[in-house]
């Protein structure tokens, strides 16, 4: 009868223990949405400020993310969006860089 009255909470997509974690997602989709944008970025040269900003924060909040993950599906997304913000910054990086052109 006690586990009829008790609701079930659905919890997170990538949560495997069904129990919510806002701040790690809100993380996750941070760093996937920074590393997307850094990555695409990174394949044009004359947006190199864009994709490397981008990628820096991105690396930076997904290793934030990382530490603090719970579940390995988590970490897994979170690594995907680290990636793609890691090859966007360098490729940043290689195009002009953080102030390429701006304080020259």
């Amino acid at each position: 009868m006690a586990q009829a009255m008790q609701t079930k909470t659905t919890g997170s997509l990538f949560a495997s223990d069904h129990r919510p974690h806002p701040l790690q997602d809100i993380l996750l989709w941070v760093t996937a949405v920074l590393g997307v944008t850094a990555f695409v970025s990174g394949m044009f040269d004359n947006l190199h400020l864009l994709s490397s900003w981008t990628g820096l924060i991105g690396i930076l909040t997904g290793l934030y993310s990382q530490f603090v993950s719970v579940t390995t599906h988590e970490r897994f997304a979170t690594l995907m969006g680290l990636g793609s913000a890691a090859v966007g910054f360098y490729l940043g990086m290689a195009h002009g860089g953080l102030f390429g052109g701006v304080l020259g």
